[in-house]
């Protein structure tokens, strides 16, 4: 008899190997996101903008940054139907190309002085493609670990995903803080352009462990026996919308991280505060070190309490911290800022963070995951990507009104926390029925034999 809590006869060994290409891949994908968010912040601003007024050029700068997470909607709605119809291993290994190439042509652009005005135009482009991939990644590395691994410890082979995440800030903010320290003159001219260079050191190595990853039990078995979903955005809306909407909030939890990379740094780094760029790099380093190991350890406390409990606490929490974090900042006080900076992000945040890939996930059956956590978690992104952006407006023409800030992040916290008490807890539920109670027999009348 087959050990109960393997997932649908998984060959050995899969379940780390997929935990692995997601940690990887996820590295690499917010490796180049949030290398990014440092640039926006810190460089493009003087590259790519009108630096004869500052504020308007920081204002658009940062826009850009949420220009990806404005494509993301739509890169889910066709990397979902896709992944659902022809594999989780596929979309991996698609999003990864993409994020490399997009990353790379961004640190070849042309900069203003050079072309004018076709230089943020390009700029936008890449970053367009570059939220495209994102909007496939997470959600494809999220279903291909959460089938692959055992029931009983799905949280925590789930969590390698957004380990990843950390792990790829984490390269991001090592690689930028010797950038950051170049001369003026050097980092503007080719400094700034080393980073999204990188980038392809990280792909060739993700790509060679996705390639030789297998396709998940759960959805080689549901494609042989019933077939796959013909129309899965269709199945979505008639049986799992209320998980649709539910992921959606608890995806705005993302705010926290966009305002704690970007306009926090910003904030810190402007004359308002006067922290040097070096300083508030490395909180955000720190913060991440700590997240590497805080996130795995909520995970496995999920697998032993639940989902719920696990996921409130962060968002909740992350609420309030948020008003020490940018409170800590204003004073200019150093060790002040790296004490809340990694308590709000490095520990409270990675309780939401590490566990919303096995939360979310686990809400759909296999035939419909990755379509629902795709489209659900890239609207919610959507919003907190332009977080930032908001942030910049919120916080005044000097942009020093860190608590208008606070109080606004707080806010896009409450939709997650009551997202997740009406949620059901399915830390338990075997994998193969999963989704069963939403989605119903009549759903299977929907699918198409392969």
């Amino acid at each position: 008899m087959s050990d109960p809590a393997a997932p649908l006869d998984a060959p050995p060994g899969q379940p780390r190997k997929a935990a692995m290409a997601a940690w990887i891949g996820s590295a690499l994908e917010y490796y180049d996101f949030f290398i990014y968010g440092s640039a926006a912040a810190l460089i493009f601003p003087k590259v790519f903008f009108d630096e004869s007024d500052p504020a308007t050029a920081t204002l658009l700068s940062l826009a850009t940054f949420g220009v990806a997470y404005a494509a993301r909607p739509v890169g889910a709605l066709f990397l979902g139907h896709f992944g659902d119809r022809l594999g989780r291993k596929k979309i991996m290994v698609f999003t990864l190309i993409l994020m490399g190439l997009s990353t790379f042509l961004i640190g070849c652009l042309p900069t203003r002085a050079q072309v004018g005005g076709l230089a943020p135009v390009l700029l936008v482009l890449c970053r367009v493609l570059q939220g495209i991939s994102a909007a496939g990644e997470q959600a494809s590395a999220n279903s291909m670990t959460l089938e692959h691994a055992p029931q009983d410890r799905r949280g925590f082979f789930t969590s390698f995903t957004l380990s990843g995440t950390q792990g790829g800030q984490l390269l991001a903010t090592l690689v930028f803080l010797p950038v950051a320290a170049l001369p003026e003159d050097q980092l503007l001219s080719w400094g700034w352009r080393l980073p999204f260079w990188l980038s392809v050191a990280v792909a060739v190595v993700g790509y060679v462990i996705r390639r030789t990853l297998q396709e998940t039990p759960a959805f080689t078995r549901q494609a042989a026996t019933e077939g796959v979903v013909k129309l899965p955005l269709a199945v979505l809306c008639r049986d799992h919308w209320a998980d649709v909407l539910r992921v959606v909030a608890g995806a705005l939890i993302a705010s926290v991280s966009t305002i704690f990379t970007v306009w926090a740094l910003a904030y810190g780094t402007s004359d308002a505060v006067g922290l040097s760029r070096t300083q508030m790099l490395w909180v955000g380093a720190l913060a991440n070190i700590v997240a590497l190991g805080a996130i795995p350890a909520w995970a496995t406390l999920s697998d032993r309490i639940g989902r719920r409990p696990v996921y409130l606490v962060g968002a909740a929490g992350s609420a309030v911290l948020m008003f020490a974090y940018l409170w800590a900042i204003s004073t200019g006080s150093y060790p002040l800022v790296l004490l809340f900076g990694v308590l709000a992000f490095g520990v409270v945040y990675s309780a939401a963070n590490g566990v919303w890939p096995a939360f979310y996930g686990e809400m759909f059956s296999t035939r419909v995951r990755l379509s629902g956590v795709a489209i659900g978690t890239q609207i919610g992104f959507a919003v907190a990507g332009f977080a930032v952006t908001f942030a910049a407006q919120i916080a005044g023409p000097d942009g020093a009104d860190w608590s208008s800030v606070a109080l606004f992040t707080a806010a896009l916290c409450v939709p997650p926390v009551l997202a997740a008490l009406s949620a059901r807890e399915t830390h338990r539920v075997p994998t193969e029925r999963l989704g069963e109670s939403v989605a119903g027999e009549a759903a299977r009348h929907e699918t198409v034999t392969v």
